[in-house]
């Protein structure tokens, strides 16, 4: 099978979470024999502040855990029939060009005998529905959502049996244990800053816990403004700046735990939706605290797999319980573990995806009798 995908930016991490599963799940569907192609924006704004940032050295940790995935620049007005001859499946990532999303939407209605399905990983659609529904996606077979209640919002805008829940996962492959355990010493979060939607969390479940319980905290992200600075030096944090999520498993691997702060629309209008951070953090076999978020998919084990924490205070109860018990470490990291490696990886992922074209596959052999 031919896979064409329309990113945001595959090469570039840079404040840009989606590429971190695109790269596990084409990965996998290379390694099971399938011909990829790939296709993101000369423009890409995640790209360009990669580059600014750090140069062509921001992408030296992509390209060497990923050797074998590549992305094609395109600009506004490009060859689209040259990218999509050939193509049995065809997905088209939420932050495309309106035009773009609407041009491929019209070949597929024009004929084309590829599946089309739009991929949906933001909370645009509650926050900015008026920016989902510009996108023109009447030729588009159907929608992933990548978390029950995204789909419902499509369901109720008339997608009905057409929308699918595709939750992202860790690659394993690259977000694992450490083959050999080192030394580990206090507390790492990897994430941005973003538009102020959880400075309030981030201050009650992350670094003031961290400074109560007595462990040292190191921050890597981006977008972290001058304001956000002067909080993190209030509270002795270590800010490292960009991380390129390549390099996320040897940073999980020098900390004894991490913590889990769900941006504002995934607890109050999207629960059920978590980063795709805690995925990956359990994959490393890293002891995760989370602040509250709902997991109403039964995605996990709390308790078990994770700890929640209601409150800043049970959040430093349960950081220095970490830091004392090996034991509860230890039984943490096996949970953790055993529930990625038996739900949710990005095989876990290219299986359900590929099931998702059977099914429409049919329908489509309908409408062309």
């Amino acid at each position: 099978m031919k896979v064409v995908y329309f990113t945001h930016s595959l090469a570039s991490c840079w404040n840009h979470g989606n590429a971190h599963f695109l790269r596990g799940v084409l990965r996998d569907l290379i390694r099971r024999g399938h011909e990829v192609g790939v296709f993101e924006p000369a423009d890409a704004w995640s790209l360009q502040n990669l580059l600014a940032d750090h140069g062509q050295a921001g992408l030296a940790a992509y390209r060497h855990a990923y050797p074998e995935l590549s992305s094609t620049p395109f600009e506004a007005e490009f060859a689209l029939e040259r990218a999509l001859d050939g193509a049995d499946l065809v997905i088209v990532h939420e932050w495309n060009d309106p035009a773009l999303v609407a041009r491929i939407g019209r070949a597929r209605a024009a004929g084309a005998r590829f599946t089309l399905l739009f991929h949906d990983t933001h909370h645009r659609a509650v926050s900015e529905p008026d920016a989902i529904r510009a996108f023109d996606l009447s030729g588009y077979d159907g929608v992933l959502a990548f978390g029950e209640t995204l789909a419902e919002v499509y369901r109720r805008w008339g997608w009905e049996a057409r929308v699918f829940v595709w939750h992202e996962a860790a690659d394993v492959a690259l977000f694992h244990p450490p083959a050999e355990e080192g030394a580990r010493d206090g507390l790492v979060w990897i994430g941005n800053w973003g538009d102020g939607e959880r400075t309030a969390e981030l201050e009650q479940f992350l670094m003031a816990p961290a400074r109560a319980a007595g462990q040292p905290l190191t921050i890597y992200g981006v977008r972290y403004t001058d304001e956000a600075k002067a909080m993190l030096g209030r509270y002795g944090v270590d800010y490292r700046g960009w991380l390129p999520n390549a390099r996320a498993p040897e940073v999980f691997a020098r900390h004894l735990a991490t913590v889990h702060v769900p941006r504002r629309f995934y607890v109050e209008v999207l629960p059920g939706i978590p980063t795709i951070r805690v995925f990956e953090a359990l994959a490393c076999g890293i002891p995760l605290v989370s602040a509250p978020w709902q997991d109403s998919e039964n995605l996990f084990r709390p308790g078990e797999d994770f700890l929640f924490a209601r409150d800043g205070q049970e959040m430093e109860r349960h950081l220095r319980a970490i830091a004392h018990d090996p034991d509860l470490r230890a039984s943490l990291v096996r949970s953790g573990l055993e529930t990625i490696r038996a739900r949710h990886t990005c095989a876990h992922r290219v299986d359900e995806l590929l099931a998702v074209v059977g099914e429409l596959s049919p329908r489509k052999a309908l409408e062309t009798v």
